[in-house]
């Protein structure tokens, strides 16, 4: 596929190899970056994040709250699914961009659908998704250049498709049963790489973390978004700027966060490890832990969309629970990914995410601009912090990564 490997640029220094014992020693591996191709491809998982968000926003109940969650925990299992087959996709032919384009109109009308993934339009979700999965696998079988990578794909492929189908089917069905067989193909979806493994696959350490880090950009992008969304016309008044202000500056300490060490150290962390090691970490730290990031700044986005949508009201429960909650999920999920890449906590992030998930009550008592204000002062506080206490470590680091 000319842009996503055949063309890649290797980046100076990358070769490595796996030590003698792993069947994947004779493997040498080079570093790629992301491509233009690759980019253009997550811009429709760019609006299904947009979509999840409206869902939630639509019905700001627990009902919408666990509906956005269980289609977002999908819509992030297929990305990352793509992520890995970029990652190691090396044909370069037309029938292997037609893959990948077809796989972008699946996923932009699984998109379209999602405000109604739980009624009207469940089963054309469920088919555009079930498309969406079956294209991800015939494209690495058929796109990988190592026999065991096609291997290793098709060995997850019944877990994988089973899924996706249990979503087609629970579009015939609705409330406490729909719901039930969503978790259900969740919970299978997921644990496939775990009952199966992961070996014979390979990571790339330089572009999976690359991948990972753009996404979470885009992310990121959901929260300036919600910002213009939440103001649907109204007058920009003095109040609406100090939020849409405060908003922006809880985005940039999400951003300070992740991208100012964590992204650093586990890139290295990814690279330092060798084989199926290399692979357990890269579908534990990224592929089910970034999830949670991915989680905490949509919820995140939704708690600051309903504050600029009303900044003199105080938040209902499920708006303040979305904003000071998201942070405490991003939270958790840095401390999550340092401690399956490092084993060690970090013990300010754990303590800013308590006092987040205690500052809901407080969302609920005031104005909904006083909470938004609250909640992006711990996290500059955090980053601000951060950023002293690790000032010796930090400079070594993000030296020794340029």
């Amino acid at each position: 596929m000319s842009d996503v490997a055949a063309t890649r640029t290797p980046v100076p220094g990358g070769p490595s190899q796996s030590g003698p014992a792993d069947p994947l020693a004779q493997h040498v591996e080079t570093d790629y970056r992301a491509t233009p191709l690759e980019l253009f491809f997550d811009l429709v998982f760019v609006f299904a994040f947009t979509q999840v968000t409206g869902l939630m926003s639509e019905n700001p109940t627990w009902e919408g709250l666990g509906q956005g969650m269980l289609v977002l925990a999908l819509v992030w299992w297929a990305w990352g699914g793509y992520a890995w087959m970029t990652n190691a996709l090396h044909r370069d032919d037309w029938l292997a961009r037609l893959g990948l384009f077809s796989a972008m109109g699946a996923m932009l009308i699984a998109a379209l659908a999602v405000p109604q993934a739980f009624g009207d339009d469940a089963v054309v979700f469920g088919l555009a998704y079930f498309a969406v999965r079956a294209i991800h696998i015939a494209v690495y079988a058929y796109g990988a250049e190592e026999d065991d990578v096609s291997g290793a794909i098709l060995k997850l492929a019944p877990g994988l498709l089973v899924a996706p189908a249990l979503i087609v089917f629970a579009g015939f069905l609705d409330g406490g049963a729909q719901v039930a067989l969503w978790i259900v193909a969740l919970l299978i979806d997921y644990g496939t790489p775990y009952v199966r493994d992961v070996s014979g696959f390979r990571v790339s350490a330089s572009h999976f973390a690359e991948r990972f880090g753009l996404i979470i950009i885009i992310a990121l992008g959901e929260s300036i978004v919600a910002i213009g969304a939440g103001l649907e016309g109204d007058a920009l008044t003095g109040p609406v700027i100090v939020a849409a202000l405060a908003g922006i500056a809880l985005a940039i300490a999400q951003w300070w966060t992740y991208f100012d060490v964590v992204a650093i150290i586990a890139e290295r962390k990814l690279a330092e490890a060798k084989g199926i090691e290399r692979n357990r970490l890269a579908r534990d730290s990224w592929g089910v832990l970034h999830g949670l990031l991915i989680a905490g700044i949509i919820l995140t986005a939704l708690g600051v969309k309903k504050t600029i949508g009303d900044v003199d009201a105080p938040l209902k429960t499920v708006p303040a629970v979305a904003l000071c909650g998201g942070v405490a999920v991003y939270l958790l999920g840095h401390v999550a990914i340092r401690w399956r890449s490092v084993h060690s906590i970090n013990r300010q992030r754990v303590l800013a995410a308590l006092v987040a998930l205690a500052l809901i009550p407080f969302a609920t008592e005031v104005d909904s601009l006083a909470a938004l204000i609250a909640v992006a002062g711990l996290m500059v506080a955090l980053a601000a912090y951060e950023t002293v206490i690790w000032r010796t470590r930090r400079s070594v680091l993000r030296a020794a990564h340029t």
